[in-house]
């Protein structure tokens, strides 16, 4: 256990201080709050495809994704991971050029001023609401990620949770405070380098310790519906539930997300160049699509080394521990392995991290910037502006780690909840905004507020009724969002000469 306590300690806290001083650089680069909250678009195409997954991907990666294939086997967390591979790919096929084209033209550096921008509102309503429902949703989201801090922490060291909670919240706050979003965007970029070597670190341990392959996929084989596409195992009763189409297209939904999600859609916005959006592209859907597949894997090896009694059972929350539990086991087998243990937590962290300060942000950006200067109209020279945005970024940090108090909480549970409530609040309207040029603001505001209502009256009343209501939010608040926008739009006034011939500029430029 001495590599444990030494070794790995080691490894996680010059990770750590490697990101402090890449928020100390980063800061120097901030003139104004532009590029505090945008970089100034100068993010390149390897950084923007990467810094937008890394961020995209959070704990839930390394901790949530594996912790349903090891207990419940490949149904959800496959259908799940489809979903979002898809989702991925159109996001930006189809967003991601326009809205870096759209949001220059209009003017926007934050999503509230895209949308508030684009329909001309000049009372900024819309953006008022946008900002506040990004509030709403982002801080139990950083929630869910210092969560995931505080229990990789107290698996590993035994440290108390609450602790090395507010010590990963101290860290993440210090870098984002300093480098604003290009220390995000940097950071994530290593970030996601740290993920993919703990993931393929732990396959290849996780492998040869099982067995080999074949042993995996034959326990695999041996548990009931735990293969299957079309049936999920269930382990409180040893047997396979179905998993029927409803089910599969409610999970898949998981895609729809996309559309909506502040953290992603600021790297499209951000981007220095439009015509490299292509191989970004591709960078990023090659990367999630083989990430997700070894997370899920993971899972399955996981299974088996418990059937070996190579780590303990997990049950609950515990069973997002699957990936902390075997690297721990790794550590124990010499001090190189100890070595790469160390970057297995360093990665678990870097996933962590790599949403939290893009979501910090995101809610920063949307108080200082939309709420107080935009809708309040209070006056702050540029030097205030930095000092309000960092200020808020440190109190919705503060109440993310009140919210993470419970240890019993579930990452993938707060991430399907918040990630369901951007998807549909801001999903429709995007891509309304975009591509239609009837709509209006009307419409915009109609559609957040039905799609953000309806996430959490499905959530809490509707999918307790069971059978076909018990779906995932996400899909009928982002139908319902979207059904509202059309109905509002074409009942109210059609948009003026100048937005829509704002939008047909834009068409023309991003054929260009």
């Amino acid at each position: 256990m001495s590599n444990t306590f030494i070794v790995i300690p080691i490894t996680i806290i010059a990770y750590l201080v490697m990101m402090i001083v890449i928020g100390i650089l980063f800061s120097k680069k901030n003139n104004n709050v532009s590029d505090f909250y945008l970089g100034g678009r100068k993010l390149g195409p390897l950084v923007t495809a990467m810094s937008a997954e890394a961020s995209d991907m959070s704990s839930w990666l390394l901790m949530g994704l594996p912790g349903v294939a090891y207990a419940c086997g490949g149904a959800e967390a496959s259908w799940t991971a489809i979903g979002l591979a898809v989702g991925t790919y159109l996001n930006w096929l189809f967003v991601a050029k326009r809205l870096r084209v759209y949001s220059q033209k209009v003017g926007a550096i934050t999503v509230p001023d895209f949308f508030s921008n684009r329909y001309h509102d000049k009372n900024k309503v819309l953006m008022g609401i946008t900002a506040l429902i990004i509030l709403i949703f982002f801080v139990p989201y950083t929630a869910s990620g210092f969560s995931a801090c505080g229990k990789l922490f107290s698996t590993i060291f035994e440290w108390d949770y609450h602790t090395a909670m507010i010590i990963s919240a101290v860290v993440i706050i210090a870098y984002t405070c300093s480098g604003g979003f290009l220390a995000a965007s940097f950071t994530d970029l290593i970030q996601s380098i740290v993920m993919t070597v703990a993931l393929i670190s732990i396959i290849v341990f996780g492998v040869s310790k099982a067995g080999g392959i074949d042993a995996i996929i034959d326990n695999a084989r041996s548990i009931d519906g735990y293969l299957s596409l079309t049936q999920s195992h269930n382990p409180d009763t040893n047997s396979a539930d179905p998993y029927g189409f409803l089910t599969i297209v409610s999970t898949m939904a998981w895609g729809l997300g996309y559309f909506g999600m502040p953290h992603i859609i600021l790297r499209f916005m951000a981007i220095e160049d439009k015509n490299k959006v292509k191989t970004s592209r591709r960078i990023a859907s090659v990367w999630v699509v083989i990430s997700m597949a070894v997370a899920i894997f993971i899972g399955f090896i996981g299974n088996l080394l418990t059937k070996q009694n190579v780590i303990e059972e997990l049950a609950g929350p515990e069973k997002e521990k699957v990936i902390i539990k075997t690297a721990l086991f790794m550590s124990e087998n010499g001090l190189f392995l100890a070595i790469v243990a160390g970057l297995v937590f360093a990665g678990i962290l870097a996933c962590t991290m790599s949403t939290s300060d893009s979501q910090l942000l995101a809610a920063s950006s949307s108080m200082s910037e939309n709420i107080l200067k935009g809708v309040f109209k209070v006056k702050l020279d540029e030097k205030k502006s930095m000092l309000t945005a960092r200020a808020v970024l440190v109190i919705i940090a503060v109440l993310g780690v009140i919210i993470a108090w419970d240890e019993q909480s579930s990452v993938f549970e707060v991430v399907s909840f918040a990630w369901a409530g951007f998807g549909a609040t801001f999903g429709p309207v995007m891509l309304a905004a975009l591509f239609w040029k009837r709509s209006n603001k009307a419409g915009a505001v109609a559609g957040m507020l039905a799609g953000g209502v309806m996430v959490f009256l499905w959530k809490f009343v509707i999918a307790k009724l069971g059978g076909v209501f018990a779906i995932y939010e996400l899909l009928p608040a982002f139908l319902t969002a979207f059904i509202a926008i059309v109905i509002v739009s074409l009942a109210t006034a059609a948009p003026e000469n100048e937005i829509t011939e704002e939008f047909d500029s834009v068409a023309a430029e991003v054929h260009q």
